[in-house]
């Protein structure tokens, strides 16, 4: 028989919880409450009312040029991520590659090594090899660090797939591509989709592999921001993450209209 559980330990779960969205929740409210702000400075809370921060950003070359060059990357590496690790996850669903379960392991390796011993075995392999890194380097580095993201959320959704389905459209005269195309790709897609959204956000956001293959002319928006607080700091910088929260929370609401956040979640 199942013993009742305590009252104390309730109080203490939901206690705990409460702390958890706070600690989760708290920082966002600062950040957006400081980009209103009419203060010369970073200071909470805000003191006036005044857009003149988001004007700044908006008029800025140096912002303006390093959310394009982040948003391309990012676009490029959720092309790359999903293509190559949509394909990567059916094969080694599939066992079709030799020794597949090892492979798996060595896509999902990423997710172990810190980024910045990866950043600095990157940068100088990059320069004895190739020469100056590039924005090509930075779309590389990229994909690497996405591409496990991408491979587990596909695997997740195919380990859940019927596979009697792809055996029924072959029964019924399907060729490989046919299935591949018209069965196995529309199981992957809650996959794919999330592993997109993890790819794409990932790339957007980070810091640590940008920050040690910048250049003067391949600076994306992570380290801007960086840049800017170091030097100068000033509320443009809560301006312009209250922005990339916002493009965060208008791509789950897209997420959910064309593909559903249950689906998505699932994965």
């Amino acid at each position: 028989m199942v013993k009742a559980v305590p009252l104390w330990l309730k109080i203490a779960t939901y206690v705990f919880i409460a702390l958890i969205v706070v600690l989760m929740l708290a920082p966002l409210v600062v950040v957006v409450g400081t980009s209103f702000s009419a203060n010369q400075f970073i200071a909470f809370p805000p003191k006036g009312f005044s857009l003149e921060w988001y004007q700044k950003v908006l008029s800025s070359d140096a912002y303006l040029g390093s959310a394009g060059l982040s948003l391309a990357i990012a676009l490029l590496v959720t092309l790359s991520s999903v293509i190559v690790g949509g394909a990567a996850a059916i094969a080694i669903h599939r066992r079709q590659l030799p020794k597949s379960e090892l492979l798996g392991a060595l896509f999902l390796s990423p997710l172990i090594l810190p980024t910045i011993i990866y950043a600095i075995g990157l940068l100088m392999f990059w320069s004895a090899t190739f020469g100056r890194v590039s924005f090509v380097t930075l779309w590389i580095g990229h994909t690497a660090i996405t591409l496990p993201y991408v491979v587990r959320t596909t695997l997740a959704v195919l380990t859940e797939s019927d596979p009697f389905i792809e055996e029924a459209a072959r029964t019924m005269g399907a060729g490989r591509l046919q299935r591949l195309f018209f069965v196995v790709l529309p199981q992957c897609r809650p996959g794919l989709a999330a592993g997109a959204f993890f790819a794409f956000n990932i790339s957007f956001d980070e810091a640590v592999l940008s920050l040690f293959l910048r250049t003067p002319d391949l600076t994306t928006l992570p380290v801007q921001i960086y840049g800017q607080l170091e030097f100068s700091p000033d509320p443009s910088v809560a301006a312009v993450s209250t922005i990339m929260i916002a493009l965060t929370v208008l791509l789950i609401l897209v997420i959910d209209r064309v593909l559903g956040i249950g689906k998505f979640a699932s994965a």
